[in-house]
């Protein structure tokens, strides 16, 4: 009995650690299905309504309630979709080559460079982002997704991942490499990246949500609601008070801002978990 006990506590204490998650976006979900009214008053029950196909029509469309003057949904989450994605490709591509560069090459200087990428993880986004924001702004960048998507680009955790994994390649797999007459890039395409795909596809994901999550760099470099990001934009939506504010339209956007992540987490799940506990990659 107190070995069955203890089998199933493990899993009760994981089922209301998910419901605890959970409840929250249940909330969402019921409260983007219902009026301004019956949400404004407190009554909010918690099963469904019958709006919910008119509110998220309206927030995808419009964005535009009784109080509320937002972008339309769709151009938001396009707007986080093209900086995700760019923020997530360019800082996977940068951290292969530059692992690539410090893992495989003998330069003067490499260590310190190697060293000086990793002093970086010190310095998050909002200790630089003065400076940086001055960069983008003589560069004419501002309310463009090259803004959004360059300063964000580089990783240094990526990158030391990345040659952390690459400095487990055999000696033996390198020397073959060469005798068949293989380049340095050829033997990077050919045989790391292959290698490297579980790795890419576990970054991938962190990485797709970190762009996808972006507030403090799109607020500063957006000035126009054509160029908004979903985050921003539901920030933007909910005001100062609550008297101004349509809560079934927020809810709503809510709900759709967590869909991609969603999506890219159930459809990647394996490669996430394979790329973080597979130890023979």
């Amino acid at each position: 009995m107190s070995g069955q006990r203890n089998r199933w506590l493990p899993h009760l204490i994981l089922i209301l650690g998910a419901l605890v998650f959970v409840f929250p976006i249940y909330l969402a979900v019921i409260g983007s299905s219902h009026d301004a009214g019956t949400i404004g008053r407190g009554q909010m029950p918690l099963l469904p309504g019958d709006q919910l196909l008119t509110n998220y029509r309206q927030a995808l469309e419009t964005g535009q309630g009784e109080r509320v003057r937002a972008t339309p949904a769709v151009t938001m989450m396009q707007n986080s979709l093209i900086m995700a994605l760019g923020i997530t490709v360019g800082k996977i591509i940068i951290s292969l080559l530059s692992a690539f560069a410090v893992a495989f090459f003998n330069f003067p200087g490499r260590m310190f460079f190697f060293w000086l990428i990793f002093i970086t993880l010190m310095l998050p986004v909002e200790v630089r982002i003065i400076p940086t924001y001055a960069v983008i702004a003589n560069f004419g960048m501002v309310n463009t997704f090259g803004g959004l998507i360059i300063p964000l680009i580089a990783s240094a955790t990526a990158t030391l991942l990345f040659r952390q994994f690459f400095l487990t390649i055999p000696d033996e797999l390198v020397d073959a490499s060469q005798i068949d007459g293989a380049g340095p890039m050829r033997f990077f395409w050919s045989i790391l990246l292959p290698l490297s795909r579980t790795n890419i596809a576990a970054l991938f994901v962190i990485m797709f949500i970190y762009g996808w999550n972006q507030y403090l760099w799109p607020l500063l470099i957006t000035t126009s609601r054509g160029m908004e990001t979903i985050v921003v934009g539901i920030v933007k939506m909910i005001g100062t008070g609550e008297a101004q504010t349509d809560w079934h339209l927020i809810m709503a956007t809510a709900v759709l801002a967590l869909l991609p992540p969603v999506l890219v987490i159930i459809l990647m799940q394996r490669w996430f978990v394979k790329g973080l506990v597979d130890a023979d990659k």
